[in-house]
């Protein structure tokens, strides 16, 4: 991913904010001057926040774990569809559907509805509709399509949300800060920049200054994905390659000991008959079979998993910097989480940031006890059938 330099983000206007009658105060630290009325946002602080953004985004995407991508303004639809196709993300650019988040069973329903309405359409019972009927069914299903065609693949909470201009989206803002979704946004000096996890200050009502952000964000998320498709495959090749050197490692032959040698050694047949030399030599044979079953175990070419702990953000609920604060705290694997109580980890979480006050732990054990049994199946189909992992 190529680093954005600062003479191109002065160039797409990246650092116009809005009339200093509608700054919000709260967006000081990311002003650099005043003029003509303006405020001009302080560019080097957009660098460095682009590429903590960046960072966190591409772990996410390297987690497997979805961002929704949410922009409603004219100007940035285009722009923000294009790019999250282009990652084949999930993203909102008409109407944020109200409860889309919290109420993300009910939107569920809605998009199997359209999935419903193709199969009808494929088997032929769409044909035995009457006129109006069909007509009906088209208009239905041209209106989910335009509101949802674009979360159909979404099949669970997404791992994080990118906002483009907070106030505009403040109801996605709202929704995701109540199931401790983490949210990435461009943020205007009229915006409030508490209610965002990670911030890029910028201008997000100019198109230049959202292509440019955007195409920074997708290629850190495309670097994300490639990583995870990487170690798939490794994963993928180790599984092959075990077989192989197992066999190889079967068929070599056993290394001789220093013990082996000696009962290999040849009889003294200096007064011994033919038939008692043939004795001897079965009586070897039969003492050196178990020590050639023996053979030492085949080593797997399998890869292991870094001993870092486990990826706690698969848990619906835990956010990076919940997972974090856990870790901080010894609970940085599975197995652990599900052996703590709920009451420990809301503790540990409110010592950690006062922001993270709000978070049910509740069912958190419970899911971790279902990863750290490997039973990943269960554990996404009881994520789906609740609303943010609170039961």
């Amino acid at each position: 991913m190529a680093k954005v330099e600062v003479k191109q983000l002065l160039e797409a206007g990246v650092h116009f904010g809005h009339l200093t009658r509608k700054w919000n105060p709260n967006m000081a630290p990311y002003i650099y001057m005043e003029r003509n009325g303006i405020h001009v946002i302080n560019l080097y602080k957009t660098v460095a926040k682009m590429e903590e953004a960046n960072e966190a985004l591409k772990k996410i995407a390297a987690s497997g774990r979805k961002i929704l991508f949410v922009a409603t303004k004219k100007q940035a639809k285009d722009i923000v569809a294009e790019k999250a196709s282009s990652v084949n993300m999930p993203y909102i650019t008409e109407r944020w559907p109200g409860g889309m988040l919290t109420n993300f069973v009910t939107i569920r329903r809605a998009v199997k509805k359209m999935a419903s309405i193709d199969r009808m359409k494929k088997d032929g019972t769409f044909l035995t509709l009457s006129k109006k009927e069909r007509l009906q069914v088209d208009r239905l299903r041209a209106k989910l399509e335009k509101n949802l065609g674009s979360i159909s693949e979404m099949s669970r909470l997404p791992g994080a949300l990118f906002i483009v201009d907070t106030m505009r989206e403040h109801i996605a803002v709202k929704e995701a800060q109540k199931l401790n979704i983490p949210i990435f946004a461009m943020v205007d000096t009229n915006s409030d920049p508490r209610d965002v996890d990670f911030l890029i200050p910028s201008n997000d009502d100019a198109s230049k200054s959202i292509d440019i952000i955007m195409s920074q964000v997708a290629a850190a998320v495309a670097e994300g994905l490639s990583e995870r498709k990487a170690e798939k495959q490794g994963e993928k090749e180790g599984q092959e390659e075990a077989p192989q050197a197992a066999e190889k490692e079967a068929t070599k032959a056993p290394e001789p000991t220093p013990e082996t040698v000696e009962t290999k050694a040849p009889p003294v047949v200096a007064k011994t008959t033919e038939n008692e030399v043939k004795v001897e030599a079965v009586k070897e044979a039969v003492a050196e079979a178990p020590k050639s079953e023996e053979a030492p175990a085949p080593k797997t070419k399998t890869k292991k998993k870094a001993s870092a702990g486990d990826d706690l953000t698969k848990i619906e609920g835990v956010g990076p910097k919940a997972a974090e604060a856990l870790s901080a705290a010894g609970l940085d694997t599975f197995a652990k989480v599900a052996e703590a109580e709920a009451d420990k980890m809301k503790e540990i979480l409110t010592e950690a940031s006062s922001r993270m006050a709000h978070l049910d732990p509740t069912s958190w054990a419970k899911q971790a006890k279902m990863a750290a049994d490997g039973k990943w199946e269960e554990l996404k189909e009881w994520q789906d059938s609740v609303k943010g992992g609170v039961e």
